[in-house]
Formats: structure tokens, sequence, C-alpha cells
């Protein structure tokens, strides 16, 4: 492992202020992931406010077309939405968003809702069996992982979904999922559905 100078006591405190916000920084863009917040304070020293930090990058970057989010225990750099369609159309993507059929999104939502829950527990949300190869799909994409065993004979797999999940879906930790009833309200969700937590 490298061994990186954290405390940078030989800069004036402003100018070591600001070389942590271009380390973490720096980490942030170089990520296909989010970085959890004890990795960001490996770049900053001890007695760095990691939130003074984190919230003086986000006043830095408000004009730029990215953002820094936190994404659970964790935080990112994301394209502002206002550039969505701009990027689509640069990298050809069309549409595709993140690749998922109907059915594999209304199986993802269920996990979102219900988790952690089991096959069986998706089978008796959807009327039928829901195969390892859209759970497959869901997990190759790091949408879900496993969960706990649940606590029963055999003790089966469940599946929770994952910081990736957030990520992809913009939200910052579960709480921010639509509100069932608002989900009803816009027709998205059957009155008598079983989707709710």
């Amino acid at each position: 492992m490298d061994m990186i100078d954290r405390e940078l006591a030989e800069l004036p405190r402003e100018l070591r202020w600001r070389e942590w916000m271009r380390r973490i920084e720096a980490v942030l863009f170089a990520s296909p992931r989010p970085v959890l917040r004890a990795d960001l304070a490996r770049v900053v020293g001890q007695g760095a406010a990691l939130d003074l930090l984190l919230d003086d990058l986000a006043a830095e970057l408000a004009d730029r077309p990215y953002e820094i989010v936190r994404v659970g225990d964790a935080w990112m750099l994301r394209t502002r939405p206002a550039y969505g369609a701009v990027i689509r159309v640069a990298a050809n993507v069309g549409d595709r968003e993140i690749g998922l059929s109907e059915r594999d999104l209304a199986v993802l939502a269920a996990i979102a809702y219900h988790q952690p829950i089991t096959r069986d527990g998706l089978a008796e949300i959807f009327g039928r069996e829901i195969s390892r190869d859209l759970i497959g799909r869901l997990a190759a994409r790091e949408l879900i992982a496993p969960g706990p065993r649940a606590p029963r004979r055999g003790a089966p797999y469940t599946y929770v979904t994952t910081p990736g999940f957030l990520a992809v879906f913009g939200l910052r930790d579960l709480r921010d999922l639509p509100d069932v009833e608002a989900l009803r309200d816009a027709g998205l969700a059957g009155r008598h559905s079983n989707f709710a937590r």
C-alpha cells in the first residue's frame, strides 16, 4: 500500500483544506461505485471534519454538470439529472437505462419494499415462482445481494438491495423509496396489491 501524507502539516491551513477536498474529489471521480465514508477518511488528516469537507466540495461543484451525492453510508459523483438527455445522445445509449425488463423491475421493486425476502416470498407476491436467472440478472448488475438466511427450515437465502441499487435510482437510502400510497394514487400499484412493506 502506498503511503501518503494525510496530515499535510507543512501546508497552511487553507491550502491543506483545499488539498483534502481535491483528494476526496479525485477518489470519487475515479470510483465506479459509491465510496464509503471510512475509505474517504483514509485520504485526509486525522483531525479533518469529513462532513465539512464534503459540504465544501458540494458547494464548489454547485455550478458544474455533476454533483456529489450521498448513497447510504457512501458518497459518489453523479451527473445532474438536467444533463441526462445530453449524455444519452452523446453516448448513443438511447432510452436504455439499466437494461431490465418490466418483470425484472417489478421483482426488484418487490425486493426493495419487502427486504429481506426469499424467492418463496416473492412467489407469494407474484403468484408464481421467480426464476434463479432473474435473481441472477439483478445480482449481476449489483442491484441486489444475498441477505441474512431466513430463520426457518432449510434457512433459505433472502435478498436485499445494494448501494448500487440506491445509486442507480438516485436514492440516499431506502426511506427515499416512494410511499406505497403515492404509487397507488399514481396508478403504479393496485389498490389491493401486496406491494407494501
